[in-house]
C-alpha cells in the first residue's frame, strides 16, 4: 500500500492511511482470535470448573450475544460521539475485563469477564465500518476492508492454534493475558485517529436493553426449558415490539423487517452462523473426548481450514466483483451442505476427516457470509445501508450464539445414547437448517426474476 492519507470530506483533518488500517487490522485480529481461542479451551474449562456442556456453552454464546449488540451499539453511537473516544472506551473495557478473567477461578467470574470483554470488543469491527465509510475514498475502500477481513480470517485461523498451545502449557487463564495486549494499542490510536466534534444525537438505550434481554432470554430458555424464562422473554419481546413503534430512531428498525428480500438474506446468513459456530463448538469436544487430543493438537487440526478461509477471502472478493453475489451464495451453500453431511457420518472415525471436512466448511462459510453481506448492501436503499448492515451483523452473531447454545442443549438431552449418534443427530439437524436456507435462496431468486 503506497503512502496515502485518509481525509474527511467535511474538514481538513488527515491521518495516515497505512498506519491506521494496519493497526486496526491487527486489533481486529486480536479481537477475533479472542473468540476462537476459547473454543479449543472449553474441554479444559469443563474439567477444571466441573461444568456441564450446556452451561459451558454460555462462555461462547454469551460472548457472541453481547459482542453482536455492542457492535451495533458502537456503530450507532458514532453518529454523534467521536470514533476515537468510543474506541478508547471499548479497548479500555476489553483490557480491564481481560485482567479480571486472568485472575478468575470460578465460572461466574469467568463468564462476567467474557461478557465485559465482548462489550468492549464490539467497538473494533463496528467502528471499522464507520471509519472506512467516513474517511476512505471509494477508490481505496475495498482494499482497506479486504485487509481488515483478512485479519479477521487470520484470527479464526491462529486462534485455535495459539489457544490450544497456551491452554496446554500455561492454562486457560492465560488466554485473557493475550487479549489484554490491546491496552498497548490505545496510545497509538490516540496519536493516529482524527479529532472529531461531539454532536447532538439520540440513542435508543431502552430498545438496546430490551433487545439484549429478549435475545438472552431466548437462549436461556433453550438451556433450561424453564417456562418462567419463556414467559419473561415473551413479555420483553412484546415490550420491544411496542417500543419500536413509538420511537423515531429505534434500536431495531421496523421498516427493515417489512423488506421480505432483506429478511430472506438475513435467514441465510443466520443459518450459516448457526452451522459454523456449532461446528467450532463441537470439533474440540469430539477431538478431546473421542480421540484424546489435547488443546494444542485440536488447534492444529482446525488450523488448516481456518487459514484456507483467510486465503480464500481475497479470491472470493475478486470473484464476487466479476460474477456477482448469487453464484457465490450458491457455492457457499453447497460447501456448507457437503461439509455438514461429511461431519455427520465421518467425524468420529478419524481426526483427519475433521481436518479435511472443516476445510470445506470454512471456505463455504467465508464465501456465503461475504456474498450475503454484499447482496444486502446492493438491495437496500442508500439511507438504510448502515442500519441494515448493523442489523445483519446483529442477527448473524446471534446465530452464532444460538448455534452454540442449541448444540449444548442437544448434547444434554441426548445423554444415554451412543456418543457417535449424538454428534450425528446434531449435524443432521444443522443439515436441515441449511436445506431450509437453500429453499429460502431459491425463493429469493424467484422474486428477483419477477421484479428484475
Amino acid at each position: 500500500m503506497s503512502s496515502q492519507t485518509l481525509e474527511k470530506t467535511t474538514s481538513n483533518e488527515t491521518i495516515d492511511e497505512n498506519k491506521v488500517i494496519l493497526l486496526w487490522s491487527f486489533t481486529v485480529w486480536l479481537v477475533v482470535m479472542n473468540t476462537t481461542m476459547f473454543n479449543v479451551a472449553l474441554p479444559s474449562v469443563l474439567s477444571d470448573l466441573s461444568l456441564k456442556t450446556a452451561t459451558a456453552s454460555w462462555i461462547v454464546s454469551g460472548y457472541s450475544i453481547v459482542f453482536a449488540i455492542a457492535t451495533l451499539t458502537f456503530s450507532r453511537l458514532s453518529d454523534f460521539i467521536p470514533i476515537s473516544r468510543l474506541l478508547f472506551i471499548g479497548l479500555g473495557l476489553l483490557s480491564i475485563a481481560s485482567i479480571v478473567g486472568f485472575l478468575s477461578n470460578s465460572f461466574s467470574i469467568l463468564l462476567l469477564a467474557r461478557l465485559f470483554q465482548a462489550a468492549g470488543a464490539g467497538a473494533v469491527p463496528g467502528l471499522a465500518m464507520v471509519l472506512a465509510s467516513r474517511y476512505i475514498p471509494v477508490s481505496r475502500r475495498g482494499k482497506a476492508m479486504a485487509l481488515i477481513a483478512s485479519a479477521s480470517s487470520l484470527g479464526f485461523g491462529l486462534g485455535p492454534v495459539l489457544g490450544g498451545a497456551i491452554t496446554k502449557y500455561l492454562g486457560w487463564n492465560y488466554l485473557f493475558a493475550v487479549t489484554g495486549l490491546v491496552v498497548l494499542m490505545i496510545p497509538i490510536f490516540k496519536k493516529l485517529l482524527p479529532l472529531e466534534e461531539v454532536k447532538k444525537g439520540k440513542f435508543d438505550t431502552v430498545g438496546g436493553v430490551l433487545t439484549a434481554v429478549a435475545v438472552t432470554g431466548s437462549l436461556l430458555f433453550l438451556s433450561t426449558f424453564s417456562y418462567l424464562t419463556l414467559f419473561i422473554t415473551l413479555f420483553f419481546l412484546v415490550l420491544l415490539w411496542k417500543h419500536v413503534k413509538k420511537v423515531d430512531l429505534p434500536f431495531i428498525q421496523p421498516r427493515l423487517l417489512k423488506n421480505k428480500q432483506y429478511l430472506k438474506l438475513l435467514f441465510i446468513g443466520f443459518t450459516a452462523f448457526i452451522t459454523h459456530f456449532s461446528a467450532l463448538f463441537l470439533m474440540p469436544i469430539i477431538l478431546t473426548n473421542e480421540f484424546n487430543k489435547d488443546a494444542a493438537e485440536v488447534g492444529l487440526i482446525i488450523f488448516p481450514g481456518a487459514i484456507l478461509s483467510a486465503v480464500a477471502a481475497q479470491f472470493i472478493g475478486r470473484v464476487i466483483d466479476q460474477f456477482g453475489n448469487k453464484p457465490i451464495i450458491l457455492f457457499g451453500q453447497f460447501f456448507l451442505l457437503l461439509s455438514t453431511i461429511l461431519f455427520a457420518f465421518l467425524s468420529t472415525i478419524t481426526p483427519y476427516f475433521i481436518l479435511f471436512t472443516y476445510m470445506f466448511m470454512s471456505t463455504g462459510f467465508s464465501a456465503l457470509t461475504s456474498s450475503v453481506s454484499n447482496e444486502v448492501s446492493r438491495i437496500l436503499p442508500k439511507d438504510e445501508i448502515g442500519t441494515g448492515m448493523g442489523m445483519a451483523q446483529l442477527i448473524q452473531f446471534f446465530g452464532g450464539a444460538f448455534g452454540v447454545t442449541l448444540t449444548g442443549m442437544l448434547m444434554t438431552i441426548q445423554k444415554g445414547i451412543e456418543v457417535h449418534l449424538i454428534y450425528r443427530n446434531i449435524f443432521l439437524f444443522l443439515l436441515l437448517l441449511i436445506i431450509l436456507a437453500v429453499v429460502m435462496f431459491s425463493l429469493y431468486m424467484k422474486t428477483e426474476k419477477k421484479t428484475g
